[in-house]
């Protein structure tokens, strides 16, 4: 007999345990069967999905692109009818910031200024004029289009032309993105600089201090005294070009008033409980995601 689970979380990193927790309690709410599967499942889950002993109806994958093991049992569930959050193929083209640069600014977005570079290995050598010309000013930021998260491969401070060969260095097959350094507006400490979550239709934005990594809820009061409601008309426009289900965004504002996209697509969420960790996502709004996860899960089984 098939054991059917309404959703599965596949998850590779230990510090998204606290979310399938928080997934599996408030799935009983809901009426729903959950479960997490871990790489030791792998080889067990797909054997009992291959002999029809098991099925899920949707698949939260966050673990696919960093652990390609979980590749196969994705695309034999999808085989099997099951709806993956979200579908491989849509992540890895939205996780190019290369890409998504030049999809934003032909759709009216406002970016950093931007120059992309090919992977050092299939053009090594650049023209210095080339650095030397770069039409903003030093400092500057290098990071790689795809082998990011976390900040992995990103100089914050870049000047020279050897300081972007040095970085292009590190992912030698990855292109890079050499991007103007913007600077949000202060006021009162506070820096303008915001997360954006979207998910299944839900938006949610919280204050993101780039220099700490520390949140702080952003409320009603001071979207409306701030004028900050474009960080929802952004995000909208942003998951109309990428057609992902969930993801987050990083948006500034600066001293003209400009709101600026400068970390594009996050597809995998950091999800640590800031009850839990210092540098965590506000727990509201973790609890808001998981909630709209689960409502739209059983809204789906509903309506087929």
């Amino acid at each position: 007999m098939i054991e059917i689970y309404d959703l599965a979380v596949a998850v590779d990193w230990e510090y998204d345990d606290d979310l399938v927790q928080l997934i599996a309690a408030k799935a009983k709410d809901y009426g729903l069967k959950a479960r997490a599967i871990w790489p030791p499942d792998l080889e067990a889950i797909e054997h009992q999905l291959r002999a029809q002993e098991l099925g899920f109806r949707f698949i939260l994958d966050r673990a696919s692109l960093s652990s390609p093991e979980f590749t196969s049992l994705i695309i034999l569930a999808q085989e099997l009818g099951t709806t993956v959050f979200d579908p491989p193929e849509k992540v890895l083209w939205a996780a190019d910031k290369a890409t998504m640069h030049l999809e934003f600014i032909s759709r009216g977005l406002t970016t950093p200024y931007t120059i992309i570079l090919p992977p050092y290995n299939e053009v090594a050598h650049l023209e210095v004029s080339q650095i030397d010309s770069l039409p903003f000013r030093r400092p500057f930021v290098i990071k790689p289009a795809t082998m990011t998260g976390g900040g992995l491969g990103v100089m914050k401070d870049g000047w020279t032309a050897e300081d972007i060969q040095r970085v292009r260095k590190e992912f030698p097959q990855d292109k890079y993105l050499v991007q103007e350094k913007v600077r949000p507006k202060i006021i009162d400490g506070q820096r303008f600089w915001f997360r954006v979550f979207y998910s299944w239709g839900l938006i949610q934005a919280a204050w993101w201090n780039d220099e700490t990594h520390v949140y702080t809820e952003l409320s009603a009061e001071e979207i409306t005294r701030y004028s900050l409601e474009p960080l929802f008309e952004l995000s909208t426009k942003i998951q109309s070009i990428s057609e992902l289900s969930f993801f987050s965004t990083e948006i500034v504002k600066d001293s003209q008033e400009r709101f600026i996209v400068v970390d594009y697509i996050n597809e995998t969420c950091d999800m640590r409980l800031k009850s839990r960790h210092y540098d965590g996502v506000p727990d509201k709004i973790v609890e808001n995601i998981v909630s709209t996860l689960l409502r739209h899960v059983r809204e789906s089984n509903s309506s087929s």
